[in-house]
């Protein structure tokens, strides 16, 4: 009786131990953004589905980088698994692997629906799985948007009209190309950059529709040309480090989750880009809807020819996306 008596009391010290443990798990998630931000919709879900999901067992504590631009130093942090995941731009993640910049060659996708299809798809899966060679799991992809200029000199129409403009473009071996192939001053610089526009350090940047009206841009650059020139993805990763430390189920959770929530976001931020839009041009941007872009992909057309893409690995999988999106 006494032995059976022991064998249940350390059962149930096993079973305790092991919902206590299983409690204990965090996960730090990090971004850059603010409430609202893209990166912030996509984070905030990930929290809601995964904690009742989990049962009470995870927990998520989204971080918000200071200062707001170093996505490098999140990418460094996940890496060492000082943190454990995070949303980043794809920008962001060239200078770790630069298979990235695949999906980030300009005027690649036609469209939101054709660079999700693409992206879900057997290409995005092989980029995503490559990342480990930098030591991240990557998870799958969430939305930035398609790129367009800004600047306060004059209106752009043509790649005439960019010559000798300095754009801020992120640290970003591809956006700097892209912009000098247009014939733009690429100045790579961290962010936020309200105070270098409104100072007129420099002309212009290269954003997504949200991120000119969060950051209140139209306060201080008048023209903006619709030049979509690059698809952002955002990319959401974890430390492999950290994930080689976890069970399946747990893995197959945080994996089919953080799937769902960038579902979500993407859809939310593709309804949101007609409004936007419409406030930004009410606020007084000059838009121009209908720039030359024929000239625009001229001038670009040559990079894949370049140095960045001249890793047999990296040059093959350019072909086969460019190929997938024709």
């Amino acid at each position: 009786m006494v032995k059976k008596l022991l064998w249940l009391i350390m059962v149930w010290v096993l079973v305790l131990h092991s919902g206590a443990a299983a409690a204990l798990t965090r996960i730090k998630f990090s971004l850059v953004g603010m409430p609202g931000s893209p990166q912030n919709v996509v984070a905030e879900k990930f929290k809601e589905l995964i904690e009742p999901a989990s049962n009470g067992n995870i927990n998520v504590q989204i971080l918000y980088a200071q200062p707001p631009g170093s996505e490098n130093e999140i990418l460094h942090k996940i890496r060492v698994n000082t943190v454990q995941m995070g949303v980043v731009t794809g920008g962001a993640l060239d200078k770790f692997d630069s298979i990235v910049r695949v999906i980030n060659y300009p005027f690649l996708f036609k469209d939101n629906e054709q660079a999700h299809e693409i992206i879900d798809g057997p290409l995005g899966i092989k980029i995503l799985k490559s990342l480990k060679r930098a030591g991240f799991k990557g998870l799958c992809f969430s939305e930035n948007g398609f790129r367009n200029l800004t600047n306060n000199i004059h209106p752009v129409k043509s790649p005439g009209d960019i010559k000798g403009l300095k754009i801020r473009v992120m640290a970003s071996a591809l956006h700097i190309a892209v912009w000098k192939a247009l014939g733009a001053d690429p100045v790579p610089m961290p962010w936020p950059i309200y105070k270098e526009l409104a100072m007129g350090a420099i002309d212009g940047q290269e954003n997504t529709l949200w991120t000119m009206e969060v950051y209140k841009f139209y306060e201080i650059q008048k023209y903006m040309t619709l030049t979509r020139h690059v698809y952002s993805p955002h990319i959401n990763v974890a430390s492999l480090k950290w994930w080689k430390t976890l069970d399946e189920d747990t893995q197959d959770l945080i994996q089919r989750t953080i799937r769902e929530a960038a579902v979500f976001q993407r859809k939310d931020n593709r309804s949101k880009n007609a409004d936007q839009l419409a406030r930004l041009s009410e606020k007084g941007m000059r838009i121009e809807f209908h720039p030359d872009l024929d000239a625009f992909r001229a001038k670009v057309a040559g990079l894949k020819n370049t140095d960045l893409y001249s890793e047999p690995r990296v040059l093959a999988m350019l072909i086969e996306m460019l190929n997938a999106a024709k």
